[in-house]
């Protein structure tokens, strides 16, 4: 072999293990592309996640997957360890252990870059009896960099006409819609909605589900997955169907007080 042949040989081989390298980086890339989008479409990621009082587990070794665009509901009776959850999740309290991850983030280290990503709507809500509507908006909006029109907001909720009224002024129903405004005025990426009809009379709760979801009613109509707990642990996860479906009653009513075992007290 001459050495022009050994020397256009070479270089060939280098060109070959070039594109080979150009190949495996493109693959790479795909397959980091894929795991970010991945991780993307997890809005809130729960693995693991404990937390006791006094030695007594309130929350034990649970696992949750909520999707970007999924509404999922967080069922249970009193002192089932739904408040604790969520508080959890939100990193306000801390665990004993588990990882949460809200957008792909840590709510406990990363809490100043979720702030303006989360909406959140906390069952006992505490303002001033004598701020004007119009004032609390325009005050919890001052908090975010960029922020909906409360505006616009206080007309799809209909509460409009009630921009100058003082917050004491308002119905049980006209409160949790303005609660609901309050926790979407940053434009967040994930909602929390914690019993906002707790209280409410029927034509309130009904008043607060239609502003949020246009005609979409209750449980039953509202949430794509939901998830009911028992003594801190899941008794079941998955659609409204399949909790009806795997109980022994044919209403969502009935198969709930089944998997609580609240039933059992009727």
């Amino acid at each position: 072999m001459t050495n022009r042949e050994e020397q256009r040989k070479g270089r060939e081989t280098a060109v070959n293990a070039q594109a080979a390298q150009t190949a495996e980086a493109a693959q790479a890339a795909k397959t980091i592309q894929a795991a970010q989008a991945a991780l993307r479409e997890k809005a809130v990621a729960v693995t693991g996640l404990s937390k006791s009082y006094s030695g007594k587990k309130v929350i034990e070794n649970l696992n949750l997957t909520i999707r970007t665009g999924q509404i999922y509901g967080l069922l249970g009776a009193n002192g089932a360890g739904k408040s604790t959850a969520v508080e959890c999740i939100l990193g306000t309290r801390r665990a004993d252990s588990g990882e949460v991850r809200i957008l792909g983030m840590d709510p406990v280290t990363e809490r100043r870059h979720l702030f303006e990503r989360v909406g959140v709507q906390f069952q006992e809500a505490s303002y001033p009896d004598r701020i004007k509507v119009r004032e609390l908006c325009e005050e919890t909006a001052c908090l975010y960099e960029k922020t909906a029109d409360y505006r616009d907001l206080l007309r799809q909720f209909k509460l409009e006409d009630k921009a100058d009224s003082m917050l004491s002024q308002l119905s049980g129903g006209q409160k949790q819609r303005l609660f609901i405004i309050l926790a979407l005025i940053p434009g967040p990426r994930v909602v929390f909605l914690d019993e906002l009809t707790t209280g409410l009379d029927t034509k309130s709760r009904r008043e607060v589900w239609k502003c949020l979801l246009e005609m979409k009613d209750e449980v039953e109509m509202l949430c794509d997955q939901i998830g009911i707990l028992r003594d801190g642990m899941f008794v079941f996860e998955g659609t409204v169907k399949e909790a009806v479906d795997n109980s022994p009653y044919s209403k969502l009513e009935d198969a709930y007080l089944w998997w609580t075992q609240e039933e059992e007290n009727r």
